[in-house]
């Protein structure tokens, strides 16, 4: 089999399986898939055993970079515990939904922190597309460094191998927001989809998997008018950022992100068959260090970001009904919250009104459903309602 022909979930996860190498202190070498057998990459058909075990150490299965931990980690004072009651609905909720870990920050404190199958304090977990949510802030800080002149900007811009494709005239905050109105398939489910075949495609020099897989696509709506979820997207989004930086977004990450966040561990992420670190998937950190993301985006991302960037980032810039919406890679949740996702129970959830941040990790029994969002949704309720009262 050819090296680029992995398996659905490998294009699901946008990543690259490898043999595992020395770690490095800062940055793990690109590796091929050469030695990991197809059965090792096929994530979505892992059973749960697997995925609790691999969850922590996606390193040892796909390619990726690492950057160190922040010179001087952001630590959190403990606050006051939650109440008994909210207590057991929090365990109940953990117990029901498969959860590895949840940790409440409010104020800046620790309210609660959790860990469950087997996962601890000091590993890592994979986000999914929460993933998303770094790459979106990569943008910010690329227009605030004036990397990005702007996000009405053509992506052909930054991107001019896609001159002439359906994503020519498309703006970069068109891509943000997945309005491009290129037409696409997410079904996970699906071999012939569009994201299950992604990063199937054969490479070719001088562009990433991404954009050579763009080149095919077509338009079904004109860019603006409809928004359609797609990973790969998220993923162009990164080689814009990774193109107008001149860097990439696990190294732009450590000077943007992990440092100013002040993030405890170091953190991997994964990469495509080019070597680019892939925007749409799967970085990993540690639980504390999603929390430690949310709280720097609770407080406004600063240095890094233009100020009020996180008010656009988190807001309803598509109305996608029922008082949800999607900005720049972050979804926002009735009651003026929003988020990172990701598939299997990834979250980073920041709560402005309650000066409040959840951080989940979890192993879904299935990728994702409805009933799983609602049951989510029923969680953030009990802890806002145990927050205390919002300022006035």
């Amino acid at each position: 089999m050819a090296k680029w022909k992995l398996a659905l979930a490998t294009a699901l996860l946008a990543g690259c399986a490898g043999t595992p190498v020395a770690r490095e202190p800062q940055v793990y070498q690109t590796r091929q898939p050469e030695s990991v057998t197809l059965e090792d990459q096929q994530v979505l058909f892992w059973d749960e055993a697997t995925r609790s075990d691999r969850f922590r150490r996606m390193e040892d299965y796909f390619a990726g970079t690492e950057v160190a931990a922040a010179p001087d980690p952001r630590e959190f004072a403990a606050g006051e515990p939650f109440d008994g009651d909210t207590l057991a609905k929090v365990d109940a909720y953990l117990a029901e939904m498969n959860a590895a870990g949840i940790m409440v920050i409010q104020d800046g404190k620790v309210r609660l922190e959790k860990y469950r199958l087997g996962f601890g304090r000091d590993q890592r977990w994979t986000s999914f597309s929460v993933a998303k949510s770094f790459t979106s802030t990569l943008l910010g800080a690329a227009v605030k460094d004036g990397h990005i002149a702007s996000l009405s900007d053509p992506v052909t811009d930054y991107l001019p191998e896609l001159a002439g494709t359906a994503y020519d005239g498309v703006t970069v905050e068109q891509v943000a927001t997945m309005t491009s109105g290129v037409a696409w398939n997410e079904d996970y489910a699906d071999p012939n989809s569009d994201v299950a075949r992604m990063l199937m495609i054969a490479p070719q020099e001088g562009e990433t998997q991404s954009v050579t897989f763009a080149k095919t696509l077509t338009r079904e709506a004109p860019a603006g008018e409809k928004w359609l979820y797609k990973t790969l997207e998220t993923n162009l989004l990164g080689d814009i950022v990774a193109a107008a930086t001149g860097r990439s977004l696990a190294e732009y990450a450590k000077e943007k992100i992990v440092d100013p966040a002040g993030f405890a561990g170091n953190l991997f992420w994964m990469t495509d068959l080019t070597g680019g670190n892939v925007g749409g998937c799967c970085l990993s950190i540690r639980l504390s260090d999603y929390a430690r993301m949310g709280q720097w985006v609770l407080e406004g991302g600063q240095p890094s970001v233009p100020d009020g960037w996180f008010e656009r980032a988190g807001g309803a810039m598509v109305d996608l009904g029922e008082g949800r919406g999607y900005g720049y890679q972050w979804w926002s949740y009735p009651g003026a919250f929003f988020g990172g996702q990701g598939i299997f129970g990834q979250y980073i959830t920041v709560i402005p009104e309650r000066r409040m941040v959840v951080a989940i990790v979890s192993n879904y029994r299935v990728a994702t459903d409805a009933d799983l969002a609602q049951t989510r949704m029923k969680l953030w309720r009990t802890l806002i309602e145990a927050s205390g009262a919002a300022p006035s």
